[in-house]
This record gives C-alpha cells, structure tokens and sequence, in this order.
C-alpha cells in the first residue's frame, strides 16, 4: 500500500497496442492524388470538397469502398475518374513503412512482449495490406475498425479490443499518432504514448522495461 501522500507506482505493462497507418505505414492519398492532378490546389480542392476526410470515416466503419466511390462519382462526374481511383488505385496511397518500426517490433516480439494493432482501416483493405506487409505477422492479434462496424476514438472498439484479447488496460501501452485516439485510451485506463516517431517510442519503451536498454 503507498504511504498517504505519495501517488501509487503504474503497473508494469505487459502488452503493446499499435496503431498501424501513421505509426507503420506513411498512409496519405496524396501520395496518389499528385500523380493525379497537375496543380496542387486542384488536389487540395478535391480532397477537402470531393474525397473528404468525413466521406472516408465511412469506409473505415464498414462501408463498401467500391459502392462508395461509385456513388460519389455519380454525384461529382466530372471527376469520376479520380474518385474511382480512390477504389482501383488505394494502395497507392501508402507512401512507405515508417522508418525503423518494424525495428521495434519485432524487438519487442522477440523480447517476448505479446503486441496487437487495432486499426481504423476499411475491411476490404486489410487482407491484402496483410499479406503485402510481413509486419503484421509479428502482431498476437489485429482489430480493424472495417471489419467490427466501429472506429476509433468509439471508446467502444477500445473495450472490445481488451475484452477480446485479454488485456487489462493500466498493464497495456497504446500507441496512436492521433491525440483524440491517445485521449480516448488514456481515459478508459491505458497507458498511452502518442507516436512522433521510432526513437522517442524507443526510448519509452526501453523506460517502460519491455526493450533492453542497450
């Protein structure tokens, strides 16, 4: 029991939840949409009036990315071939891995801390994505928002995510670039670290003990 005064030691964690687009994988449709449209602005436009960032929230929760875009370029013809795109040309939108984290990884798998990914990433994506990334082999498990018809920050994925898996929140590490999913963590018990990069995530895994520190 802590002495009165003094706060309580955190647990010592025991597993490690990643998000996976921002954290393993560079994800950003520009990487497409610059060999589409000659002037920036053009894309720019496209992408905050056409393609929206809302418009895709909908694909990560389940909704067929096929049918989607093919009713988006019902509504927007002129741009049919670019909205189509988004469907025949999507992993063009991955830029690369980010640097060193499978590193990270498979240091981690190595080290025998069990890790999952919990991912909003549309459900017709994943398989593919999966077999094109050998990263995804070194994670226990995978839950993708496509597939469970919720997304995050839904505190609701977060509790099935532990439910399913067995994972105890204070003992789990969360790792998220974006700070509303890292808020939504921290405030159901996890332990969170909002991802910048693999050496400052380095360095706080090796704090947490779960990397050697040399």
């Amino acid at each position: 029991m802590p002495e009165p005064g003094r706060p309580e030691a955190a647990a010592p964690i025991r597993a490690v939840v990643f998000d996976v687009g921002g954290v393993f994988l560079d994800w950003d449709p520009r990487h497409l949409y610059r060999k589409l449209f000659a002037d920036p602005c053009a894309m720019e436009w496209f992408l905050h009036h056409i393609a929206t960032a809302a418009w895709h929230t909908e694909h990560d929760r389940g909704v067929s990315i096929r049918d989607s875009c093919a009713a988006l370029a019902r509504r927007h013809p002129a741009f049919m071939a670019e909205v189509m795109a988004w469907v025949d040309r999507g992993e063009e939108m991955i830029g690369g891995e980010v640097p060193n984290m499978a590193g990270l990884l498979m240091a981690l798998d190595t080290n025998g801390i069990p890790c999952y990914a919990l991912t909003n990433m549309e459900r017709e994506t994943y398989p593919g994505r999966r077999e094109r990334f050998g990263f995804f082999g070194h994670f226990v498990g995978v839950m993708v928002s496509g597939q469970e018809g919720l997304i995050k920050p839904d505190p609701a994925l977060y509790q099935r995510l532990a439910a399913r898996f067995g994972l105890e929140p204070a003992r789990t590490l969360f790792i998220d670039d974006s700070p509303a999913n890292v808020e939504a963590a921290s405030r159901l018990g996890f332990a969170t670290h909002r991802f910048d990069g693999a050496e400052r995530l380095r360095a706080r895994l090796m704090t947490a003990h779960l990397l050697p520190s040399s």
